[in-house]
């Protein structure tokens, strides 16, 4: 198949959608499948263009077999509703140079990995002219996050995106989604079943795999073996919940064998770190985003693994950063509301500990708990690893996508 995938996000960027979708790219153009992507630099989730492609206008690299074409964009400095929405027009317009183009060639399927809304109005456009089917992936739903996390709070505004996002995921053939939470939520806005596709998030099982502690980055990183590590690794934004951090650590100052280890990059780090500072507290330690060659390891330093996620958030988005613990047979502890599609996955298989969203003092006994459980903790690892073998394989999940693929009409 000729396919060709249009999103803001790609690789090489290690979190996020990026990764997924370059990913999925690459295992499709190894099948034998001609890839092509038009895409941004990549930015995500520093939010600052990679210096390697600093200075750079619109040109076409390949990747692993798949054609990229990247486009000049704004990414700002800080971001807020106002920049981020000037950042995702100011991709939409660049891009057109390489639409224009496109325009005039013949693809069997065209992918939108969405968000940013506005991923949408060129595949609709080219669909339409070619009469190519059209997948509309959702990866979060934008727009319900940013009404219930109060992150937009005009109502005017939010009608006018519900409108979009409703017209989008009407005209495209397909719609595919990651979770079984968002489905129902994407069938409630009047999707029929009929086009709807199951495309759960993968890990490389056979890459990511669990590690002992003293295989793991804990002496290169200056953690000792009898250290217990409590480790947040990935994007540090506003839907994670990362305030029950601070309240945590002051909770655990009087232990100084806990440590809590913050791993990643976001638009709340630098609140983090300021108010880790304000409060003195020497036991949390900020690193960057560690090298994706490295994660087994990395992840190897933890006894426990956070997963946030605020109460708004459930549904909406599924942390992607669970399927790397759980392939490396981690600890999590979660926080997730009572029946949602991260509740059930960790509740059903017990490949975790279960904590409520936004309760600080939950998460805290938890946390406390699960330290003082270590016979409990090696069967939640173990039951996490066989999740992941059993439902997160890469070549299982993008194997049934490819089957679903090929027979569209």
């Amino acid at each position: 198949m000729r396919i060709l995938v249009f999103g803001i996000n790609y690789a090489p960027e290690l979190t996020g959608i990026g990764k997924y979708t370059g990913e999925m790219c690459e295992w499709l153009a190894e099948k034998g499948h001609d890839v092509e992507v038009i895409t941004s630099m990549p930015y995500y989730p520093e939010w600052k263009i990679r210096k390697a492609y600093q200075g750079r206008w619109w040109f076409t690299e390949t990747i692993n077999n798949v054609k990229v074409r990247r486009t000049v964009f704004y990414v700002p400095e800080k971001v807020t509703g106002a920049t981020r929405i000037a950042h995702e027009f100011s991709f939409l317009v660049s891009s057109a140079i390489w639409w224009l183009n496109s325009m005039f060639k013949r693809y069997d399927l065209v992918v939108s990995p969405y968000p940013p809304l506005i991923i949408g109005v060129w595949p609709y456009l080219y669909s339409r002219f070619h009469k190519t089917k059209w997948v509309f992936h959702i990866q979060d739903l934008q727009v319900d996050a940013a009404r219930d996390l109060g992150l937009i709070k005009n109502n005017r505004l939010l009608n006018i995106l519900d409108q979009i996002e409703c017209f989008f995921l009407r005209k495209a053939d397909y719609v595919s989604s990651i979770s079984e939470g968002m489905k129902k939520k994407i069938l409630a806005k009047g999707i029929s079943e009929e086009k709807y596709i199951m495309l759960p998030n993968w890990v490389d099982t056979d890459f990511i795999k669990p590690m002992s502690k003293q295989d793991s980055m804990r002496k290169e990183l200056g953690f000792g073996d009898n250290d217990i590590i409590i480790l947040y690794s990935g994007n540090m934004g506003e839907k994670q919940g990362l305030e029950a951090v601070i309240p945590m650590a002051l909770k655990f100052a009087f232990r100084p064998e806990v440590k809590i280890v913050l791993a990643g990059e976001g638009a709340a780090k630098e609140r983090l770190m300021r108010e880790t500072e304000s409060g003195n507290l020497k036991n949390v330690t900020f690193l960057p985003l560690q090298p994706y060659e490295k994660l087994s390891s990395f992840l190897a330093i933890a006894d426990f693994h956070l997963v946030l996620q605020k109460k708004a958030a459930s549904d909406l988005l599924l942390p992607s950063k669970l399927l790397s613990i759980l392939s490396a047979g981690g600890c999590a502890i979660v926080t997730a509301v009572d029946n949602s599609s991260l509740h059930r996955m960790i509740a059903e298989t017990n490949a975790g500990w279960l904590a409520e969203p936004e309760d600080i003092e939950d998460l805290i006994r938890i946390v406390e708990k699960a330290i003082d459980s270590p016979s409990e903790n090696v069967l939640k690892k173990e039951n996490a690893r066989k999740y992941a073998l059993r439902y997160l394989n890469k070549d299982k999940v993008l194997g049934e996508f490819q089957n679903v693929i090929s027979g569209l009409s």
